[in-house]
């Protein structure tokens, strides 16, 4: 009994710190993240830069995480290299040693409580008071998560000590290294913070329930559990997000295998040869010892290694359907591409509409879409949705380049203003969202019937452009300007209504606003999507009569 209770003491331990980390995390962005963004962005003009940066931001941050998941953004983006992105890697590895030498260093030797528990109530009583929007919020709220480490720390500390007094645990003094070396790496690919797994190991390590060196094989294990959460982020993103994720992985593993072959001697080295009698510093100094490691034995080679990871993960299919496999230098076929593209991009835009309201896309095997796009959530379908019109772009601004043909330019022309258009749509359905949840939710009557009304509204607009799209410009001019026309008179329509029922006393004053901007975002995506389509399917002439009608996007 006395040993479950003990258990249930270290997990909450566990479930306190990492509530620490993820409120130090937060705080932190808000008060500094364009900040911390715009100086890893200037420390990637060179290798030691980069390693410099890395280790400074994620030292500050308290998260390798957050810095890892920027780096990916950055190379998804372009703005870093494949060798600057590893470089930050490897010294995001050495800024999250930080943790645990404030962790070693305070708390073990100083009573946690009367620290720990002025702090977390002085500051929790400002995280419950102040603005969200405020300063003074998020300096609470960083206070309040630096108090929780310290809180957090206190249970499992206590916890593992009432273990080792209620269960024998020298029946496992003999368990093999490699044991304790699974333990870290499961440990940490389960809650996704290596800091958590250090002030477990050093807690483990303070009450005796781990020999030195079962506490190191238990971190070198998490130093590879670490990385798991790249892989999950880059899993369905670009070509470049997974060869970082690779990188990051192999850093790790290769370093985490030289030192567990020799692990004794560097062990003995960190505590006879440097002199570290104290265990817990000994474990902290260890692990900064690895990462420096590291960094030693791939600072010559991570041009190379940039260079190898670059032929990993080819992108045939991983971003674009069809312009990948087209040659700019032939126009003819790289136009017959950038069709095919843009019938591909308003095909996925119109089932992450129909998506958004929650709707059944009943002709998804008959669009052939990206191949990983129908599985992705409603948040990652919008990420590849800008992602593909981004590629899209850069194409069209290579293949200006060679086309000379006026009829060619016109009809690139129409291209990517389908695509601009068409996006245009996707945003105005996105930013629609938070509305559409408040509608779909609510109890008022009128707002949940105008929900109704919208979702059957855009189910029944969804299915008329799609047939369009499958039939082709063929006698199809008429109903897509008669198609403009309803939706133009349905929003004026749309809008009467709403008035009118304000007017009676169905909707207050926030109600009402609530409506019409949702009401003006699904007009816009309306009308944006019929002049995304009518780009795509007709030509100049046919084209003339829309650029002529009111709210034209250009």
């Amino acid at each position: 009994m006395n040993a479950s209770v003990d258990i249930w003491r270290v997990l909450a331990g566990v479930a306190i710190f990492l509530l620490g980390v993820r409120f130090l995390e937060e705080s932190l962005q808000r008060l500094a993240g364009r900040r911390f963004k715009l100086f890893l962005k200037k420390q990637t003009s060179s290798k030691i830069k980069a390693i410099g940066g890395g280790a400074l931001v994620t030292g500050v941050l308290q998260s390798s995480s957050v810095v890892s998941l920027m780096v990916l953004a950055f190379v998804g983006a372009g703005i870093i290299t494949m060798k600057n992105a590893l470089a930050v890697i490897l010294g995001a590895n050495l800024g999250t040693t930080i943790t645990g030498w404030i962790v070693a260093l305070a708390g073990f030797n100083l009573n946690i409580e009367t620290i720990a528990l002025p702090v977390a109530g002085i500051a929790g009583l400002g995280f419950a008071i102040f603005n969200k929007q405020t300063k003074w919020f998020n300096w609470s709220r960083f206070l309040f998560g630096f108090s929780f480490l310290f809180v957090g720390l206190g249970y499992m500390k206590t916890g593992i000590e009432g273990l080792v007094m209620s269960v024998d645990l020298q029946q496992y003094a003999d368990a093999p290294l490699f044991v304790f070396f699974l333990i870290g790496f499961l440990i940490t690919s389960l809650i996704q913070a290596s800091s958590a797994t250090m002030a477990i190991t050093l807690s483990a390590l303070f009450a005796g329930a781990v020999t030195l060196n079962d506490a190191i094989a238990i971190i070198l294990g998490s130093e590879i559990g670490t990385t798991i959460k790249l892989f999950v982020a880059s899993i369905n993103g670009a070509a470049s997000k997974r060869r970082v994720a690779l990188g990051s992985f192999l850093f790790n593993a290769i370093t985490v295998l030289l030192v567990f072959l020799f692990l004794f001697p560097l062990s003995r080295l960190v505590t006879e040869v440097i002199g570290i009698k104290d265990n817990l510093i000994a474990l902290v100094f260890f692990q900064s010892m690895v990462n420096i490691l590291g960094i030693i034995i791939f600072y010559p080679f991570l041009d190379i290694f940039g260079r190898l990871l670059e032929k990993s993960f080819k992108t045939d299919q991983d971003e674009t359907m069809f312009i990948h496999k087209a040659d700019l230098r032939v126009p003819s076929a790289a136009l017959v591409a950038l069709e095919n593209e843009n019938r591909h991009f308003l095909f996925s835009v119109l089932d992450f509409t129909w998506g958004c309201f929650g709707e059944r896309n009943r002709h998804l095997s008959a669009m052939n879409l990206h191949k990983d796009f129908p599985e992705k959530n409603l948040f990652d379908k919008y990420e590849y949705l800008k992602f593909l019109h981004g590629e899209i772009h850069a194409y069209y601004i290579q293949l200006q380049k060679n086309v000379v043909d006026k009829e060619d330019i016109e009809k690139l022309d129409r291209m990517i203003s389908s695509i601009r258009n068409t996006m245009y749509a996707a945003k105005s359905i996105k930013d629609a969202i938070p509305d559409l949840e408040q509608l779909k939710n609510s109890a008022n009557d009128v707002k949940y019937n105008f929900f109704c009304q919208t979702r059957d509204s855009v189910n029944e607009f969804c299915e008329k452009i799609y047939y369009l799209l499958k039939e082709g410009p063929a006698l199809h001019f008429e109903n897509i300007t008669a198609l403009y026309h309803s939706i133009t008179g349905s929003y004026t329509n749309t809008l009467k209504q709403l008035y009118k029922d304000s007017t009676a006393g169905h909707l207050n004053e926030i109600e009402i606003t609530t409506l019409l901007n949702f009401n003006r975002e699904i007009f816009t995506a309306f009308k944006s999507f019929v002049f995304g389509v009518k780009d795509s399917l007709f030509d100049k002439e046919q084209s003339k009569y829309f650029d002529e009608l009111p709210g034209f996007i250009r």
